[in-house]
């Protein structure tokens, strides 16, 4: 069974884990009809379209 040589010290030990618990920044893409920037695979919430044709209708809202 495996046993450890000596203590290892806890900034050590932190050094070890810190690059695994990073947040990844999500990639964005503009929309090639408006130019928005939005999540890929995603429909485009400034203009409502997805791979060429619109999914949802955009417009003004109704007081």
């Amino acid at each position: 069974m495996a046993v450890p040589k000596g203590k290892v010290s806890k900034a050590r030990r932190d050094k070890r884990r810190s690059s695994h618990w990073k947040l990844e920044t999500p990639s964005i893409v503009a929309c090639p009809n408006c130019g928005a920037y939005h999540l890929p695979h995603r429909v485009c919430k400034a203009c409502g379209q997805y791979h060429g044709r619109t999914v949802i209708q955009v417009g003004e809202e109704k007081k």
